[in-house]
């Protein structure tokens, strides 16, 4: 934001004296675009002429005015089109002949950032990221003899987008036809897993995952083909489709890197391998199920140079972040994740580790497995094979003299009576648990079979969270919500709330959703709870104290991110109404 205030300062759009006046009675705290146009500091149309200009002149590209509060790209695209008298295209993909885009060479498209649309009589349209690039223009001219090139503006992550997965698909389609000529040459056998071109489709198939921000590949034999989807947002989305004879050579590969039996087919299996894609280790952990038609293999993607997640930046809204902040800085106590499997719990684990670290303290984990390597502590792996499971390392930590414990997962009656036992001994343990809400935890302990007066004694605070799925900036929109939604949500709304949702573009790959948002809910045992828990006291009358106390619930920070447009009411009604 800095660069393009010097510039709006350069070309005369902001007034220095009057800019300086504004931080002596603001602060640098409320310094931004939206905020001088407000007081009247910049005029808009002032400003938008010269950011056209400047990116006519290759000094700022439209990507580092994206996210900027008062900036609408979309607004400064129909204007860049307007005044050269062209059309600006959202594009979609059902406006697209992909059949045209097939006649040029991808690298020339690639090379200029441009997408032929469609043909209408003689005339083809192309979409160009850069309309004032002669030399892409006369380029792309030269492959459409005899017909009239009517020019375009779009964006161009959109345009480099569609290209990236046409280029994709065609490595695709390439390494299938190579597979299955190399499986004819050797008599059509399926263990041939040598094939370079095998080791080039798995090569892609991760680093396509990795590329597009993937959790979780699903390579699975169907009746007719070999499908490959992958987990984005929370969400399956089908990738590629290729014949059901490449399934065999990719999945005995697959078993090789995770040093599985590549001749067992009828027993489940689970594996791992590391690899280094793009300058960064990822761990895949590998589960093989035997199905109808073959197999599903799921990879579980793991970044193991992933750098923390700060705390403060994890997601958390204000009153779950202070109660959470002040249970991890206890010195001695059990503090409880919870949520279900995929919902943050170990990143917001790593983050309270990262925050409470001290050179002063011992600090252990136990995970299964260790998801992100951090300086300063202990980490110990499970290795059921070597009979180390959670109960028996957990024992032998006890040993080391600790400060800190952080248990991956508490799965067992014997590792929560541990972990609650180190925890009134004077040691601080953080986990997870598998529970609905924070409340619910409390339950689930009782049913493992602890008893009340333990569980009262040991508990700290529990945090209860989900991810709901993010609103696409890109094409969201305001809407009027169903008179049913405000009806049954009534206690929770504001008078005339606004709500919104993504139309859908090629952005979000037309689903409204980009990238997850945390919604969190902390249950602070109190003096008063910890004497009810004690006393055997009811889900009931525990949910019932805790709102006197001040208790904000997942549900409630779902809403008031609903309302803020992080998120849809949809969204958070799927995934936290109880």
């Amino acid at each position: 934001m800095n660069k393009i205030i010097d510039l709006l300062i350069k070309h005369g759009v902001i007034d220095e004296s009057k800019l300086q006046l504004f931080l002596n009675k603001y602060g640098e705290s409320k310094l931004s675009i939206l905020n001088l146009i407000k007081v009247r500091i910049i005029e808009e149309d002032a400003m938008e002429r010269v950011l056209i200009q400047e990116i006519r002149l290759r000094s700022i590209e439209m990507s580092e005015l994206e996210g900027i509060s008062g900036i609408n790209t979309t607004t400064l695209l129909k204007r860049m089109a307007k005044d050269l008298d062209i059309e600006y295209i959202e594009i979609n993909e059902s406006e697209i002949d992909f059949k045209l885009i097939k006649r040029l060479p991808l690298k020339q498209l690639t090379r200029f950032d441009a997408l032929p649309l469609y043909v209408e009589d003689e005339k083809v349209t192309v979409a160009f990221a850069n309309p004032y690039d002669f030399e892409a223009k006369g380029a792309i001219e030269r492959f459409f003899h005899g017909k009239i090139m009517v020019i375009a503006l779009a964006r161009k992550e959109v345009i480099q987008k569609i290209l990236a997965q046409l280029n994709v698909n065609e490595k695709v389609e390439k390494f299938s036809v190579d597979i299955k000529q190399d499986l004819e040459k050797g008599g059509n056998d399926n263990s041939n897993d040598e094939s370079p071109a095998v080791l080039q489709l798995i090569e892609l198939i991760l680093s396509s995952a990795i590329e597009k921000g993937v959790s979780d590949i699903h390579i699975e034999a169907t009746e007719h083909y070999c499908l490959v989807r992958y987990r984005i947002d929370g969400m399956l989305q089908e990738s590629f489709r290729m014949e059901k004879v490449i399934f065999s050579p990719l999945a005995s590969r697959m078993k090789l890197l995770s040093n599985l039996d590549i001749a067992e087919k009828r027993k489940p299996q689970d594996g791992r391998f590391a690899k280094v894609i793009k300058g960064h280790i990822f761990d895949f952990r590998v589960s093989t199920l035997p199905t109808l038609f073959g197999e599903s293999i799921v990879m579980r993607i793991l970044d193991k140079s992933k750098s923390m997640v700060r705390l403060e930046d994890s997601g958390m809204n204000e009153i779950s972040y202070k109660k959470f902040l002040k249970a991890i800085h206890a010195p001695y106590g059990i503090v409880l994740v919870t949520g279900p499997t995929g919902s943050g719990k170990t990143t917001t684990l790593y983050g309270a580790l990262n925050e409470i670290r001290d050179v002063k303290d011992k600090t252990i984990t136990v995970e299964d497995p260790v998801e992100y390597q951090m300086d300063g502590i202990q980490q110990v792996q499970i290795n059921q094979n070597a009979g180390l499971g959670f109960s028996q390392a957990l024992r032998s930590i006890l040993r080391q003299d600790p400060d800190k414990i952080m248990i991956g997962e508490i799965r067992d009656q014997e590792t929560l009576r541990i972990a609650i036992q180190a925890a009134l001994t004077g040691h601080l343990v953080l986990s997870t648990l598998h529970t609905n809400s924070a409340i619910a935890a409390i339950g689930r302990m009782l049913d493992m079979g602890i008893e009340e007066y333990l569980i009262s004694g040991a508990l700290v605070a529990i945090q209860g969270q989900r991810l709901v799925r993010k609103l696409c900036q890109n094409c969201k929109e305001e809407v009027q919500a169903e008179a049913t939604v405000l009806s049954d949500l009534a206690d929770y709304l504001p008078k005339n709330p606004k709500f919104y949702k993504g139309k859908g573009c090629i952005v979000c790959n037309y689903s409204g959703y980009i990238g997850r948002e945390m919604i969190s809910e902390v249950l602070v045992v109190s003096e008063t709870l910890s004497s009810m828990i004690a006393n055997g006291a009811s889900k009931e009358k525990l949910t019932e104290q805790a709102v006197k106390e001040g208790f904000f619930s997942m549900f409630q920070d779902g809403i008031q991110k609903a309302l803020q447009g992080k998120t849809t009411i949809e969204e958070v009604v799927r995934v936290a109404r109880l």
